[in-house]
C-alpha cells in the first residue's frame, strides 16, 4: 500500500481506430511529398517536385513499406543536403544508362 492509498487497477479505454484506404494513404503521402517539395522551393531549389521527394525517400525501402510513422518522419525530416546528393547521383545514373 502506498501513502496515497491502494493502487487502482488500470483500465484501458477501447479507442476506435479508423483505417485509411489505400487511395487515401497514397493521397496523404503525396501531399506530404508536395509539402516538402514546396519547402525546398522556399529555400531556393526551384524545380523540386513531390515525385522527386518520394523517389528519394522511398529508395531506402527495399524490403517493402515501413510503418506509417517512419514513412512520415522520413519525408518530413528529409534535409536539402541529402536530397541534393540523391539528385546528383540519380543524374549520374541516368547518364550511364
Amino acid at each position: 500500500m502506498t501513502r496515497h492509498g491502494a493502487l487502482k487497477p488500470v483500465t484501458r479505454r477501447q479507442e476506435s481506430v479508423e483505417l485509411l484506404s489505400e487511395y487515401e494513404l497514397k493521397q496523404c503521402i503525396e501531399n506530404l511529398c508536395n509539402t516538402k517539395a514546396e519547402e525546398f522551393r522556399m529555400y531556393g531549389y526551384k524545380n523540386v517536385t513531390g515525385e522527386q521527394v518520394w523517389a528519394c525517400v522511398s529508395e531506402g525501402y527495399r524490403r517493402g513499406w515501413p510503418r506509417l510513422n517512419r514513412l512520415v518522419n522520413d519525408i518530413m525530416s528529409l534535409k536539402a543536403n541529402r536530397f541534393m546528393n540523391w539528385l546528383m547521383l540519380s543524374v549520374y545514373k541516368d547518364e550511364e544508362e
